[in-house]
């Protein structure tokens, strides 16, 4: 069994859905420090003018983990957030297909980002139509240094292999996974080229690009693209 790994992020991008599509197993990282301001609270949507940050506010403090994460309830973050997803994707072939069900995601009172987090990241998988299980990491115990952490985490479900992200020899401790028994894989991203609300083609927005763009055909447009059919280098 091949196991991935990753902090949980709000409206992922495609090589992080790529990354779980090719795993049997997706365990979303939430024992960990929180980092604002990278992609565990906000992520880009295409616009006319490029792109745009949709960042969901937080409240937090220095060492909090991922999991205990507060959504900052003050700031009426949804509304930019809706305004913004349905103006810019307007023309967008398949937005009515699917925007209904992401905007009752926003209609909800989130009090933690980790619960909205996931909410979102199962309903893209499921929008897609990838369905790799998912589960979290704060379900089992787990050494802090990060390798040692992957390496128990993958023990604990009875792993074979772990898929790392792109360049995950420069931050993990390879010898110890070939050491450890499980086999370490790094992830091949190659980024699809398709038709966006607008030209030219802007590669790395959230997932929801493609799925407003491509509709019923996303998750094959994603898979063709690492056979080398119509793509960008990776990023």
């Amino acid at each position: 069994m091949r196991v991935t790994i990753h902090q949980p992020q709000f409206l992922p991008w495609l090589g992080y859905l790529d990354k779980i599509d090719q795993a049997d197993l997706f365990i979303a990282l939430d024992s960990v420090q929180f980092k604002k301001n990278e992609w565990q609270n906000r992520n880009r949507i295409r616009t006319a003018s490029g792109c745009q940050w949709v960042t969901v506010p937080v409240l937090h403090r220095f060492g909090q983990l991922v999991k205990d994460v507060q959504v900052n309830q003050t700031v009426n973050w949804q509304r930019q957030h809706r305004h913004a997803i349905e103006m810019h994707y307007a023309q967008a072939p398949f937005r009515d297909r699917y925007l209904p069900e992401l905007l009752s995601l926003y209609a909800m009172p989130w009090e933690r980002l980790h619960e909205l987090n996931m909410r979102v990241i199962r309903w893209l998988l499921e929008a897609y139509g990838i369905t790799t299980p998912v589960r979290c990491a704060s379900e089992w115990e787990a050494r802090e240094e990060p390798t040692d952490r992957l390496i128990d985490l993958c023990r604990a479900v009875g792993a074979s292999g772990y898929l790392s992200g792109p360049g995950g020899e420069q931050y993990l401790d390879v010898m110890r996974f070939d050491s450890s028994g499980l086999k370490l894989e790094m992830q091949q991203f190659h980024h699809p080229i398709y038709r966006q609300a607008y030209e030219p083609f802007m590669p790395a927005m959230s997932a929801i690009d493609l799925l407003f763009c491509c509709g019923p055909e996303a998750l094959t447009r994603l898979r063709e693209a690492r056979t080398g059919q119509n793509v960008v280098s990776a990023i």
